[in-house]
């Protein structure tokens, strides 16, 4: 779906570089085809240096004649964003706008695009940069199957792509794309524990980094429970067991819990 769609990436933050970088490596699109925007002169610079494709200052003329337009701006600059858009609307020629700002609905984006512009809503996370990101997708009142087909072509070379309701929307923000630096956290931590131990910094980073990685992958590869997967580890009367009941004493299961309560309801006041 991909093939000789032009395709403007509104914002070169991080995310917005990896999505470009994922979309040209993915080879289903031309280099030619991918036009970005950035908010100063150093940025465009920076992202043109760094993706090869053209960079401008003026995010209307990047996006004039695109048929998907992704806007990567921070939550407090969607509106005005899509508002400078309207210039490239076109009657008879669909163009799909993608948002990933936390916290800002899809009807919030198509009153500010006015006309019936679709709006898929998607919310990635860092992991994209190395192509093992998690994305959500959520359609807004214009959009079709087709553009959340469209949009998932996009999101799929960076990582997972799942669809689920806008009213998620909040939750998913709080959870996998504020989830990754909860998850640092506890790497940082149990890293510490080695160190305290005797082990070297770098020795203890890495065999957390890669059991981390080793355990989400029994997750994802087995379909089991986690609470079963964590029962194989756990024999009886074992080191496991008793350092799971010092976790349990500092309330780990609702302290996590309720870090992603906490960030998914802040990631809602944003669109306020």
């Amino acid at each position: 779906m991909l093939r000789n769609k032009k395709i403007a990436v509104v914002g070169t933050g991080t995310m917005g570089r990896s999505i470009v970088a994922g979309l040209l490596a993915s080879g289903k699109v031309r280099r030619g085809d991918v036009r970005a925007s950035a908010r100063s002169k150093a940025s465009a610079e920076k992202a043109a240096k760094e993706l090869g494709v053209a960079c401008s200052l003026d995010s209307a003329a990047a996006a004039a004649g695109c048929d998907v337009v992704i806007l990567c701006v921070k939550p407090k600059d969607v509106a005005a964003a899509a508002q400078a858009l309207r210039p490239i609307l076109v009657p008879r020629r669909r163009t799909l706008f993608v948002s990933i700002a936390a916290g800002i609905s899809t009807g919030t984006i198509e009153a500010a695009l006015g006309g019936g512009a679709p709006v898929v809503r998607a919310m990635p996370n860092t992991p994209c940069l190395i192509g093992k990101g998690m994305t959500v997708l959520a359609k807004g009142t214009r959009a079709t199957d087709r553009d959340v087909a469209l949009a998932r072509e996009i999101f799929t070379p960076l990582g997972r792509v799942l669809e689920l309701e806008e009213k998620h929307m909040d939750t998913v923000t709080g959870l996998s794309a504020s989830g990754p630096a909860f998850i640092y956290v506890i790497i940082e931590s149990l890293a510490d524990g080695g160190v305290m131990r005797g082990l070297p910094r770098h020795v203890a980073t890495e065999l957390v980094a890669q059991m981390t990685l080793g355990a989400a992958e029994m997750v994802l590869t087995t379909g089991r429970h986690p609470a079963a997967l964590k029962d194989d580890v756990t024999t009886p009367a074992g080191c496991t067991i008793a350092g799971i009941l010092a976790l349990e004493d500092g309330r780990i299961r609702s302290v996590l819990a309720r870090g992603v309560e906490t960030a998914a309801r802040v990631a809602g006041e944003l669109g306020r």
